[in-house]
């Protein structure tokens, strides 16, 4: 199957084709610097990882590049705020930046560019615009003329720009003293007093936000290139703002052949937001679960999908993430002590065949090629998780079967070579061997706590079992409810519920 992606500017899904066979060039939008990382950039870079590490995977060649945005009104403010030189306070939420992405296992982007250090290339684009008719001076600044090219207005978002002035994230300002239309966007803002300021054509000022990105892809990818991504809320009005800038200046059309959004983060069924209480940093989260297993609960959904981050989904991504682990550590341990070369060689794998090792082994490789299939459905990473996790369940009951243990040994180094292929190399969601391997055992308490509590558990989640069975919803999530209350956690899974404590 051919590499299917949706493109925002088509609305659907086409197969992918890059512009250089071969090869892919990329750029997804970046932090604006002035605070740290939140959830909602997790969610964004995370997908943006995996699609990164699919399009190795299938043997693509990716020049990735990643901006960040280091001059901006917030950022201003905020280092007023705090007194700081507005670079001292870029620098440090960069490193820690680095510091967070680094946790959750995202592979680095090729290039980083900072946008103060490509003014010159934001102004010759620029005095472009002006003369070809797209752009105008006035008493602010040089703006955009939208109007200039009406047929390019609403490509991504199919929406008209008077209805989502007031959801455009603030980005948007009705018509000022020196705009001719409210559709217009800043290209230059001339400098206000004690502000950070450029030399240029009009006047000692700054870049506009949409501008900084047309000139960096274009500089790092060239005037076509094959994918640009970022969050759903860029589509409008930075991304729509970089369709008009990229295509008046070069003349191509179009610029960018793929457009890809990742969905939303909600907390608990609300929009994440610091006034309502509920938002998270990266580093609030991963200091109460490990960073991979956040990475699992942002991956075990398709990345146009939104996602309702809350306690339970952790703590399902937790239980199914230490399933993988463990599956991945009990592989690692079965071949110890044997060298590569001393392994079986294993049966043919063949899902039709009545000798039950053949016939398991074909039922992997289905699987594996069913996460092969998901992953270019879209980069489908939910069903792409769905597959691992019946391979963990299969790699499991061949691990601690009464096979010989020659067979033993060479299931184990067959299954770890799966697991690093698709779980660790795409996914994302492995530590490395040796981390692996000195994984300890749950602490003691953690044990005792279990033995003397697993009685009344497995009673209750028969009885549970019982009343999904019955459809008696009210009575299950009593259950749950009081497992809950007694500091457990379940999961179902095919094999029936797992429990463990949280």
């Amino acid at each position: 199957m051919a590499l299917m992606i949706y493109d925002t500017r088509r609305k659907q899904k086409v197969i992918f084709k890059p512009i250089n066979p071969g090869n892919v060039s990329m750029y997804v939008c970046g932090v604006t610097v002035y605070d740290l990382c939140h959830l909602g950039h997790a969610r964004c870079y995370v997908a943006f990882d995996v699609v990164h590490r699919w399009l190795e995977a299938s043997g693509y060649d990716v020049n990735y590049i990643q901006n960040f945005t280091d001059i901006d009104d917030k950022i201003i403010n905020r280092a007023n705020e705090k007194g700081v030189d507005f670079l001292k306070l870029v620098d440090e939420n960069i490193e820690a930046y680095f510091e967070d992405m680094d946790s959750l296992n995202i592979l680095r982007a090729d290039v980083y560019p900072r946008c103060t250090e490509y003014v010159e290339q934001m102004i010759s684009i620029i005095e472009n615009l002006i003369i070809k008719n797209h752009a105008y001076l006035s008493n602010e600044g040089v703006y955009f003329h939208v109007e200039s090219a009406p047929e390019k207005y609403g490509v991504l978002t199919g929406q008209n720009i008077d209805a989502v002035l007031s959801g455009a994230g603030g980005r948007v300002s009705k018509t000022g003293e020196g705009k001719r239309d409210h559709k217009d966007f800043a290209l230059w803002k001339l400098a206000k007093p004690g502000e950070p300021s450029w030399d240029s054509p009009w006047g000692e000022g700054r870049p506009g936000w949409h501008i900084e990105c047309t000139a960096m892809s274009m500089d790092h990818l060239g005037e076509q290139f094959d994918i640009h991504g970022g969050g759903h809320d860029l589509r409008f009005p930075h991304h729509e703002a970089e369709i008009f800038q990229g295509e008046c200046h070069t003349g191509q059309s179009p610029v960018v052949n793929y457009w890809l959004h990742n969905g939303f983060v909600n907390m608990d069924g609300e929009k994440m937001s610091k006034s309502l209480g509920n938002f998270w940093t990266i580093r609030d989260i991963i200091s109460n679960v490990n960073p991979l297993v956040l990475r699992f609960a942002l991956i075990n959904a398709q990345y146009r999908s939104p996602i309702d981050m809350n306690e339970q989904l952790l703590k399902d991504a937790s239980v199914n993430h230490q399933r993988l682990l463990d599956s991945y550590k009990l592989a690692l341990d079965s071949w110890a002590g044997v060298t590569e070369n001393e392994l079986r060689r294993l049966p043919e794998p063949k899902l039709s065949s009545s000798e039950p090792l053949a016939h398991s082994l074909g039922l992997i490789e289905k699987f594996a090629e069913e996460f092969a299939l998901a992953m270019d459905d879209d980069f489908n990473t939910r069903q792409a998780v769905a597959k691992i996790m019946s391979i963990v369940r299969e790699i499991n009951r061949l691990l601690n079967s009464d096979l010989d243990p020659q067979d033993i040994h060479a299931v184990g180094f067959y299954a770890l070579e799966l697991f690093e292929q698709q779980a660790g190399t795409v996914l994302g969601l492995l530590p490395t061997r040796e981390q692996i391997s000195v994984m300890g055992e749950e602490p003691e308490e953690v044990s005792i706590r279990k033995a003397e509590i697993s009685t009344q558990v497995e009673d209750l989640l028969i009885q549970r079992v019982q009343a999904r069975t019955d459809k008696n919803w009210s009575e299950a999530d009593r259950i749950r409810d009081k497992l809950s209350e007694m500091g457990v956690t379940v999961t179902d899974t095919p094999d029936g519920p797992v429990w463990d404590l949280f």
